[in-house]
C-alpha cells in the first residue's frame, strides 16, 4: 500500500512553498525535487555560532545567538540528511560538544545562557545542568550513524548505555531518543537486547498510541500537551529501526495510516506540542511535514 502519493507530495510542497523558511525549502527540494546540497548547506550555515554549535532559532523553540545542544543535534540531522554529515563542519560541532559536556559524561539539555532570550517555558534551564540521555543519546546516535571519529563520542556513548541500563521509568520523547542512539550504536548485539527491554517499557508504561481510535488507551505523559500523544511512526520512524518490532503489523498499518490521514487541509502537518508564541507553530510546522513523508516514504519503499 502507498501511502506516500503523489497527490500527498503535492500538497506538502505548495505547504511548504507557502511557509517555510529557506532551510526547508531548500531540505524539501533536495528530498522530493532533485535539489543539490548546496542550497541546503547554505542556508544552515546561517544558524551557526561562533563556537562550532548552532542557535538563531533553528529549532523554533529556542531563541537568540546562543549555540543550543538540541540545536547542534538539528543542525547535525540536516547535514545527515543531505549526506553531508562529516568533514571540518562536523569536527567543529564535536569540539564544541566537548566544550559543554558535563562532568557525568553528557549533555545538558538546554545552555544556562539562554535564559537571557526567549524559549520555550518547559526547556530545562539550570545554573549547573546534569547531562541529559535524551539530548546526548540523540547526537552520539547520529554520530555513530556516520561513522565520525572524535574524541567527545567515546563518553557520550558510555552515558548513553548507563542511563538507558538503568531506564524503569521515561516519557516518549526521551525514549525514542533512546532508540535512535540504540540504532546506530556499533555493538548491535547489546543494541537489540536493550531495545528489546525499552520497548516492555513503553508499551508497559502506554506511551505510544497504539490505536489512533482510541487515543485513551494511552497515557499522557506530565507535562506535555492536551493530545501530546506519540504514536508507533515517532519510535519506528524507518522500519529498519530496532522499534519496528515492538510493534505488530496491524499496529504498524494502522498508525501510518493515521499518520498520512494527519495532513491538514493546507498540505502540513499540525505540531502536538505546545504553542508557546505564535511563530514557532509556523516555523516547527514545515520540518513536522518532512519528516512525515520521510517516513511514510521509507514504510512504502519496504513493501
Amino acid at each position: 500500500m502507498i501511502r506516500c502519493t503523489a497527490e500527498l507530495v503535492a500538497a506538502a510542497e505548495q505547504f511548504v512553498w507557502l511557509t517555510a523558511r529557506v532551510l526547508e525549502q531548500r531540505l524539501f527540494e533536495f528530498l522530493f525535487a532533485d535539489g543539490g546540497a548546496e542550497g541546503v548547506l547554505a542556508a544552515l550555515d546561517a544558524y551557526r555560532c561562533a563556537d562550532g554549535g548552532y542557535g538563531y532559532a533553528l529549532e523554533p523553540d529556542a531563541r537568540g545567538p546562543i549555540s543550543q545542544p538540541l540545536q547542534t543535534y538539528t543542525a547535525l540531522a540536516t547535514l545527515d540528511g543531505v549526506g553531508e554529515c562529516g568533514g571540518a563542519t562536523v569536527t567543529r560541532i564535536c569540539d564544541y560538544l566537548m566544550s559543554i559536556t558535563r562532568p557525568d559524561g553528557g549533555v545538558a539539555g538546554g545552555d544556562p545562557r539562554l535564559r537571557d532570550y526567549p524559549h520555550a517555558p518547559w526547556m530545562p534551564i539550570a545554573e549547573e545542568p546534569e547531562g541529559q540521555l535524551l539530548t546526548t543519546s540523540l547526537l552520539a546516535g547520529l554520530l555513530h550513524k556516520n561513522r565520525i571519529e572524535h574524541p567527545w563520542l567515546a563518553g557520550a556513548t558510555e552515558f548513553c548505555w548507563e542511563r538507558i541500563d538503568r531506564l524503569t521509568e521515561t516519557h516518549p520523547y526521551e525514549a525514542h531518543a533512546a532508540v535512535s542512539f540504540l540504532d546506530h550504536v556499533p555493538d548491535r548485539d547489546r543494541a537489540g537486547a536493550v531495545a528489546e527491554r525499552l520497548g516492555k517499557i513503553v508499551r508497559e508504561q502506554r506511551l505510544v498510541l497504539l490505536d489512533p481510535q482510541h487515543p485513551e488507551q494511552a497515557r499522557l505523559s506530565p507535562g506535555y500537551a492536551p493530545g501530546e500523544l506519540h504514536g508507533v511512526w515517532d519510535y519506528a520512524a524507518e522500519p529498519t529501526s530496532l522499534a519496528r518490532p515492538w510493534f505488530s503489523d496491524d499496529e504498524m498499518s494502522r498508525g501510518l495510516d493515521h499518520l498520512a490521514d494527519m495532513q491538514e487541509a493546507d498540505g502540513g502537518w499540525p505540531i502536538r506540542w505546545r504553542h508557546w508564541a505564535p511563530g514557532t507553530r509556523l516555523e516547527s510546522r514545515p520540518r513536522v511535514a518532512i519528516g512525515a513523508l520521510l517516513t511514510l516514504r521509507a514504510y512504502d519503499e519496504e513493501s
